[in-house]
């Protein structure tokens, strides 16, 4: 059984960091999304630029929801919390 790093959000959608595991994924992928826009790629054109920008965005952030959804307890899905 493995363990879980995030736990179900009681209002809305998706999860919180319930462990040091799931707080230390969510401030690496903090810091990631905080470089890459801050100090992205010197290039002029501003299209080029933003597609880059773009592109590292995704590089990070879709493992960082794929992790966070296989490692939350429950699954996402839209709360109101009165569930169980």
């Amino acid at each position: 059984m493995s363990k879980y790093w995030f736990r179900q959000k009681r209002f809305g959608y998706g999860a919180t960091p319930a462990t040091w595991q799931g707080w230390a994924l969510t401030v690496a992928g903090v810091v990631l999304v905080f470089g890459i826009v801050t100090f992205g790629p010197a290039i002029r054109d501003n299209g080029l630029r933003a597609l880059w920008i773009t592109l590292g965005l995704a590089v990070v952030i879709v493992p960082f929801c794929v992790i966070a959804h296989a490692k939350t307890e429950g699954g996402w899905r839209w709360r109101l919390g009165n569930d169980d």
